[in-house]
């Protein structure tokens, strides 16, 4: 009777054998995790609030920039490192998407008129830089858009000198177009 061989049959196959130790492979050995070399990176302490109270936490009183001066910013910065380094190695991609965004949400394309539009927002000083390019870029028609809009500056200024001001702003505009 031949029955198929078990793992407890070893006629043929001799007595069981351990591996030999050349068989075995070698041990492992434990990798060493490599320490952090990054600055750990502070959680935001969640101050920063845009609504009826401006809290910008480590920005309050800190020059923002409107889409338009932010275009007329990085397009210079780019002109010139193409100028004094042609093989500069950039990602084409990411600017390109961002200079693209500039372009097309940028109010006031003309130097001339950004210049201009700084020079009437710095009048009022009552409004944080944030707020001022906010209004830059927002654009508003009236007093009212713009307080809906940016409720910071409610209680700021009046609506007959907001909506002067914003005026003006309109004016800059038509001209800049």
């Amino acid at each position: 009777m031949n029955s198929p061989p078990s793992d407890n049959d070893n006629d043929d196959l001799g007595p069981a054998r351990e591996p030999t130790p050349q068989a075995r492979p070698p041990p492992r050995e434990k990798t060493q995790i490599p320490k952090q070399v990054a600055r750990v990176k502070e959680r935001p302490s969640g101050d920063e609030e845009v609504g009826s109270s401006l809290k910008l936490g480590e920005f309050q009183g800190v020059h923002s920039l409107s889409v338009s001066e932010a275009r007329i910013l990085v397009n210079a910065v780019f002109k010139d490192r193409k100028q004094r380094r042609p093989n500069w190695n950039w990602d084409k991609e990411n600017i390109t998407k961002m200079v693209d965004y500039l372009e097309e949400f940028s109010r006031f394309k003309q130097t001339e008129a950004n210049e201009s539009l700084e020079r009437v927002l710095d009048q009022r000083r009552e409004l944080e830089y944030f707020e001022r390019s906010q209004l830059a870029n927002l654009c508003p028609e009236s007093a009212d858009e713009a307080k809906t809009l940016i409720p910071s500056i409610t209680n700021k200024i009046s609506d007959d000198d907001l909506q002067e001001l914003l005026n003006e702003i309109g004016k800059l505009r038509q001209f800049a177009e």
